[in-house]
């Protein structure tokens, strides 16, 4: 049966670099996962992609040696049992607030004795080769999210939940949640209280012996965020890298031609 190159990571002291895929196609997929990513995750919550997409980018992807991870909609077990089916070896749940949140993500994500997952690995049982059954409890990996104002007062209580992996930081709705919408969503936060609960939530994650992973918006926020001790960092995705690379392509371009008094088409994602 195949690893999981996130656990081999892990357990050499190094921590992972993630891509992040929006956009519901599987040659977009493809290249994503030739450009290097220790793991990619297919977003099922907002991406612009539902679940058929969603197999046809694990298949692409399976060939580069990327982990493969799911954001999945939401707490509901069909959908995480679905993608788990499907090929991700790890899933990212969103909005876990309490720690009985957390308790039945896990049960979702294992076979019993360890959980309540129920046995038809469609595809997982091709794509990951003889054997799966036995070591699929140690083979996925089960991030929570953290990201509202009650996971924070139940964080301690929801890093203690057996079983659970690690949790991982959605800053856009962390924001939200912490000041209330007082500041706008967005990545890479440096004002001084979300600093203080991003770090909040590394301490906790770390002094549980989970894992923590965080969304950033470009490479510098992420090179700092496994500086300080995250685990899985991910960098952008891949609608905001393309929005970028055409838009300063186009820019170039009209410098060149000395045409830059005309504005771009739209507004950046």
């Amino acid at each position: 049966m195949f690893h999981n190159p996130l656990r081999t990571l892990w357990d050499e002291g190094e921590g992972a670099i993630n891509g992040w895929l929006s956009i519901g196609n599987s040659f977009v997929a493809e290249i994503m996962a030739a450009q290097g990513f220790d793991s990619l995750t297919i977003d099922l919550q907002h991406g612009a992609l539902d679940y058929a997409d969603a197999l046809a980018m694990f298949q692409a992807m399976r060939a580069s040696g990327a982990a493969p991870l799911a954001r999945v909609p939401w707490l509901d077990p069909g959908a995480i049992m679905k993608a788990l089916d499907a090929g991700a070896y790890g899933v990212i749940c969103p909005m876990v607030s309490t720690a009985a949140e957390a308790a039945r993500f896990v049960a979702c994500l294992r076979y019993p004795p360890l959980g309540t997952r129920s046995f038809g690995p469609t595809r997982v049982g091709i794509a990951a080769g003889p054997g799966y059954f036995a070591g699929a409890n140690g083979l996925v990996v089960g991030f929570a999210m953290i990201e509202t104002a009650e996971a924070m007062a139940n964080l301690e209580a929801i890093c203690a939940t057996p079983g659970l992996d690690g949790v991982y930081i959605g800053p856009a709705d962390l924001t939200l949640g912490v000041t209330g919408g007082r500041l706008a969503p967005g990545f890479d936060r440096e004002e001084p209280e979300m600093v203080a609960a991003i770090d909040r939530i590394l301490a906790t994650a770390k002094a549980a012996g989970l894992r923590a992973g965080i969304h950033c918006g470009g490479p510098e926020y992420a090179a700092a965020a496994l500086g300080r001790g995250f685990d899985l960092v991910t960098v952008s995705n891949d609608v905001r890298l393309l929005a970028a690379a055409a838009g300063a392509s186009v820019a170039r371009t009209r410098a060149l031609a000395g045409r830059e008094g005309r504005a771009a088409g739209l507004a950046s994602y």
